[in-house]
């Protein structure tokens, strides 16, 4: 049909096969089943280069088939196609048909090495009797080992460090395990004690009706999990120090005012506290006159006429008297400082050595009168074991009573601020009202003092942070009043 058309068109004119070939090519496409981009090459199987229309239509159904898999599951063509065409046919192609299918001899196979090739080729027989060798490809022969003398052993492979000292330390502990001596390090795993199995604790499942309740707002929550795993996980919480859990003072937090502090307080009360607040500031009055009574200067010792013209005239009449006090001290200076001759120090040695001499030595009698003092002193101790038992409970007596008060004293150092600063605590104001200013209700009630205070006072007091003062701000430069230009200009 194809040669019948060529020969058709070869009589035609120039436009007529230009239409008729036109014609023709969509024809041939559709009745190969081509696509209408096709080239002509695949379909006719000419020498253009092209790819056959069964290996293009593979080649244009993995083109689209991987367009495809870039779009989302929205994609309208993923609805569309079914899925045998996605992965069924998949399945066939590449794998030969479905794999369920299959037996197991050719999906597995038993791995026992490699084989060793021979390099000479084998020799075939024909049927009709002649011998044809089958030659391997020529880059293997240029590939392959053609040296018959062996290849050079690698030393350093069979080396190994300290190989005679590991060669003489095997050799002995084969003589000791033949003498039945066992090595150290085997005779301490032998009599280490083995460990004792913990049973884990099973935690109770969070739906069994039978568990105990405990409070949800509790201080420590309860641990459901698994202990070894918290421990491994590090989930499990660090154990808190006793020593973070004293707290520095036993005063509470928020004391109780006295009941003479209410809006509307019992007379005998109120007049308690009064009394308290008037010890306070009779306290600081005495403080103050204890400090001017230090300042203050004597009448006596205020300076008059008279005691500055004394003064002035004192220097002047004692100036004879001192130089003459200084001329004795000099002369006797002068004897003190004359310095022994050698003479004379031999002499003072020599007198001392006799002095030494001439004394009675140290006679046996001597010895036995001292013999006996110490003997009758030890008699008169046997007499004296009344007043030293008693003399001992009265030193355990004055013990206990000290270690009581030292108890007693460090109890009540506890409610006590303590110093952590340079400063000392001052406990704050009391606030009270007089007995002419206690409004009669709530809503006259007039308010005292500061809550931020309170509570600044209060954690110094409970010894929390230390006492401190204001800060005092103080200007490194002074500041310049400039009067501006326009003020300037109208004035």
């Amino acid at each position: 049909m194809l040669r019948l058309g060529e020969i058709v068109m070869i009589v035609m004119e120039k436009k007529v096969k230009q239409v008729w070939s036109m014609e023709v090519r969509r024809n041939i496409k559709i009745c190969s089943g081509a696509f209408r981009i096709s080239p002509r090459g695949c379909i006719t199987g000419g020498d253009g280069g092209y790819m056959p229309l069964q290996i293009r239509r593979q080649q244009l159904a993995m083109n689209y088939w991987l367009t495809l898999q870039g779009h989302g599951v929205s994609h309208p063509a993923k609805g569309i196609l079914p899925t045998c065409w996605e992965h069924e046919r998949r399945q066939n192609t590449s794998f030969g048909g479905l794999i369920s299918e299959k037996p197991d001899d050719s999906l597995f196979f038993v791995d026992i090495g490699e084989q060793k090739k021979s390099v000479r080729p084998e020799v075939q027989e024909r049927k009709k009797g002649k011998k044809s060798k089958s030659r391997p490809l020529r880059i293997d022969l240029i590939l392959q080992h053609d040296s018959f003398v062996p290849p050079p052993k690698d030393v350093l492979a069979y080396q190994q460090p300290n190989a005679k000292k590991l060669r003489r330390i095997a050799e002995n502990a084969e003589k000791l395990a033949a003498m039945g001596v066992l090595p150290r390090r085997q005779k301490r795993l032998l009599n280490r004690r083995p460990a004792t199995k913990t049973s884990k604790a099973k935690t109770a499942a969070n739906n069994f009706p039978d568990r105990p309740y405990y409070d949800l707002w509790g201080g420590e929550a309860k641990e459901t999990a698994d202990p070894y795993y918290l421990e491994q996980t590090g989930k499990r919480r660090v154990k808190r120090p006793e020593k973070l859990n004293a707290k520095p003072s036993i005063l509470p937090a928020v004391e109780v005012i006295a009941p003479g502090g209410s809006y509307n307080p019992d007379f005998f009360s109120h007049q308690a506290l009064l009394l308290d607040a008037h010890e306070v500031e009779v306290k600081r009055e005495r403080a103050e006159l204890r400090i001017e009574r230090q300042l203050a200067v004597k009448r006596e010792d205020t300076a008059t006429e008279e005691t500055v013209f004394q003064e002035l005239v004192e220097g002047l009449v004692e100036e004879e008297e001192e130089e003459e006090q200084e001329e004795d001290v000099s002369i006797r200076g002068g004897l003190q400082q004359e310095k022994k001759t050698e003479k004379e120090r031999k002499r003072e040695r020599a007198d001392k050595i006799k002095a030494c001499k001439t004394t009675k030595p140290f006679s046996p009698n001597s010895q036995q009168k001292q013999a006996a003092r110490v003997f009758t002193d030890k008699k008169q101790q046997l007499f004296q074991l009344r007043s030293i038992q008693a003399t001992l409970k009265r030193r355990e007596q004055r013990t206990r009573e000290r270690v009581a008060q030292r108890k007693a004293n460090q109890e009540a150092e506890k409610s006590m601020p303590r110093r952590l600063g340079r400063l000392k605590f001052q406990a704050q104001d009391l606030e009270i009202q007089l007995s002419d200013e206690i409004p009669g209700s709530l809503r006259t009630l007039r308010p005292e003092g500061s809550v931020l205070k309170d509570r600044f006072k209060s954690m110094q007091k409970r010894n929390m942070i230390e006492p401190r003062e204001r800060a005092k701000f103080k200007r490194r430069l002074k500041v310049k009043y400039v009067e501006k230009r326009a003020f300037r200009e109208i004035t």
